[in-house]
């Protein structure tokens, strides 16, 4: 899965398929039984966490100098995606180690990497810390402060909406190391687990994602080693964005594989429902809607594919900016998802509307995608600025 950044539109490469039948085969047999459990008791998908690991495909981003497979951006989207097909809980997984990690990766030292990196590859995971309770979509105005103590950090402040708080090993934390500077003046830092003054906090209550926890993050005269800063001081909200170029398509990535799954979810069940007489997927009315749906899951896919491609290079196609794409893919394929988890309830009718059925699950597992790594309007006005600049 290593060196090979390349995605043909028309002809996606060999060994990317390849990679498509293995994880699938993996996520039906291993994570899809236990999908409705994890949902139904708000529990973390342990199953799925076990079998990622064993198999390898937990933290498949990390590069071969560190252990890793070193797998490209595209091959990444397609384990998170595959795995978000049929549980999106478990799809975290993969797709919050590579977010908790990618500014490491982008602008870490390689001493710090040996820290954090095998680690990963070892089935522990890590989390990303930027957002707080009033610095939400404007990151800038973040409270959480970190003071130089010799040669070590001191953080103190606090954390909201961390995936898989609670259960990741290293933290990805911004902080304000210069007030003056504004956002030039925010630096990034690695967090263990055990580090003295780090807490975690209870639990949300949430509408999807329930096997995923989220929770907020307590620095309470936190201290930790000079050398886990990422960077230079002051350099964190510029890697802060870089990484999104990089994660962002992985959300689209998670939105398509909770599309697919709902589409695939219908079409078998249109097969089946009788009504009238016939099958329900003889209605002209049906086969447009199930057109639609898959029509629109292709297209966000060739949109995700390339952002993540065009990542993995470090260059936008058609003159275009990274950022543009990654934010484009984002907000498409999460509107895309929503749409088509909504239109596999209605075709289920009232039996969607039940949780015999997994397509509710993957309605309400849509919603977020709508929301994390930037909000939609947010993304939208990341492409305007770009549009305009």
């Amino acid at each position: 899965m290593s060196g090979n950044a390349d995605f043909d539109l028309y002809a996606p490469a060999e060994e990317h398929e390849e990679l498509r039948a293995a994880i699938r085969a993996l996520a039906e047999k291993e994570i899809a039984p236990h999908a409705a459990d994890v949902d139904e008791n708000e529990r973390f998908p342990e199953e799925a966490l076990a079998a990622l690991n064993n198999s390898g495909f937990n933290a498949v981003h990390v590069p071969e100098e560190f252990d890793g497979q070193g797998a490209d951006s595209v091959a990444t989207c397609i384990v998170i995606e595959e795995v978000a097909r049929v549980c999106g809980s478990s799809s975290l997984i993969p797709a919050v180690n590579k977010l908790g990690t990618m500014g490491l990766i982008l602008q870490g030292s390689d001493e710090l990497k040996r820290q954090v990196l095998p680690d990963l590859v070892a089935g522990k995971m890590a989390s990303y810390a930027l957002s707080e309770r009033e610095a939400g979509s404007d990151a800038g105005a973040m409270k959480t402060r970190a003071k130089a103590d010799g040669d070590d950090w001191v953080l103190n402040g606090s954390k909201c909406w961390i995936t898989n708080g609670g259960k990741s090993s290293w933290y990805t934390v911004m902080a304000v190391t210069d007030p003056e500077k504004g956002a030039n003046g925010i630096s990034s830092f690695m967090v263990h687990e055990s580090d003295e003054g780090f807490v975690v906090g209870n639990k949300e209550r949430k509408l999807g994602i329930k096997g995923s926890p989220t929770a907020e993050l307590y620095f309470e005269n936190c201290k930790i080693p000079g050398d886990r800063i990422i960077g230079e001081p002051g350099t964190g909200f510029k890697t802060a964005l870089q990484t999104l170029d990089h994660t962002r398509p992985t959300i689209g990535a998670q939105a398509l594989g909770l599309a697919q799954g709902a589409l695939d979810a219908a079409v078998e069940y249109t097969k089946e429902r009788k009504q009238f007489g016939k099958a329900i997927a003889d209605f002209q009315n049906t086969q447009f809607m199930l057109a639609d749906m898959a029509m629109k899951i292709e297209a966000a896919r060739l949109m995700v594919y390339t952002a993540a491609a065009n990542a993995e290079r470090g260059v936008a196609a058609r003159g275009g900016k990274l950022g543009f794409m990654a934010a484009a893919s984002k907000t498409f394929a999460s509107d895309v998802a929503m749409e088509v988890t909504t239109n596999a309830v209605q075709l289920f009718g009232g039996y969607g509307y039940t949780r015999d059925f997994p397509v509710e699950r993957m309605m309400r597992d849509a919603k977020i995608t709508q929301i994390y790594e930037g909000t939609n309007q947010v993304c939208r006005m990341v492409m305007a600025r770009q549009i305009l600049s």
